[in-house]
């Protein structure tokens, strides 16, 4: 099986990050296991440029199929199968394009040959996201410090303001900012829950890293985890995660990504439905 390098960009993600948080020694333990013979030490590339090359050097050879295999195999998803089904999902949006599909039958993980380009365009599952409506959502329910939650109103009311206007770009990047600031406060406001969770991201040492080292997407996943966002708000709060990572210029010229009114219509409902499930389910962070 040979992969495009959209796709491989896609397993390198959830590899690195989204089944998963592996830092650079289990990185190398991971890749010893399909075949390599790596250390780590001094001198040691980023993690994404060393899966990266790994991933093009197992491109095309059955390496690769195991490789899947590991990255979404049931049993690192025990109580998460949903989640874990989700991450199938959306990687089979990328592998439909070389014409394979990731295939969950239980416990076990197949990947499948496809005659033809097979899209699963998710517009419903975005037409029902779309049409949740929330009342009385604001960021002061939410139990935040006072400064920083006066911080991040003003933020919803300029976001909203720039959606008025049409100026989709702005809307996607004040909402990931946005966003990624109501998470970090929460995760102030209960640090222990935030710390002793399977996605809590560790570094080096295994110790859980510091939050302000923490990425969006690392947010995200805990707060899944912890079931204070729904299935739905963490789908597409993963997809304005992305949109967000084409603040850099030249990775949005890279990429020819040009946000349209709709890309900032479901930006602003992940901001809303975020601050909506998390007011609905506090009480479980307060447990």
């Amino acid at each position: 099986m040979k992969l495009s390098q959209k796709t491989l960009e896609s397993l390198r993600e959830m590899l690195n990050e989204r089944t998963e948080y592996r830092s650079g020694p289990k990185l190398v333990q991971f890749f010893n296991q399909l075949g390599s013979n790596d250390s780590y030490g001094q001198g040691f590339p980023s993690r994404w440029v060393y899966t990266d090359n790994k991933l093009n050097l197992i491109n095309g050879t059955p390496a690769l199929d195991e490789c899947i295999k590991s990255v979404f195999a049931p049993i690192n998803f025990i109580g998460r199968t949903q989640e874990l089904d989700e991450l199938i999902k959306e990687f089979n949006r990328y592998l439909a394009f070389d014409k394979w599909r990731v295939v969950r039958e239980g416990a076990e993980i197949s990947i499948k040959r496809l005659d033809k380009v097979e899209i699963d365009e998710p517009i419903n599952q975005e037409n029902e996201f779309l049409s949740r409506e929330f009342t009385n959502v604001t960021v002061s329910g939410l139990g935040l410090e006072g400064p920083v939650t006066q911080v991040l109103e003003q933020r919803i009311k300029e976001i909203e303001k720039c959606f008025a206007a049409t100026s989709p770009l702005a809307v996607v990047v004040l909402a990931g900012s946005t966003l990624e600031g109501i998470l970090l406060g929460l995760a102030i406001q209960y640090p222990k829950k935030f710390n002793t969770t399977k996605a809590s991201p560790k570094d080096q040492g295994g110790k859980v890293r510091q939050f302000q080292d923490w990425s969006l997407s690392n947010f995200i996943d805990v707060a899944r985890e912890l079931a204070v966002i729904q299935a739905d708000t963490y789908k597409f709060s993963h997809s304005l995660r992305d949109f967000r990572n084409y603040i850099h210029p030249f990775e949005q010229m890279a990429s020819g990504f040009a946000p349209r009114e709709h890309t900032a219509k479901i930006c602003l409902q992940v901001l809303k439905a975020a601050v909506h499930d998390i007011q609905e389910s506090i009480s479980k962070l307060r447990a």
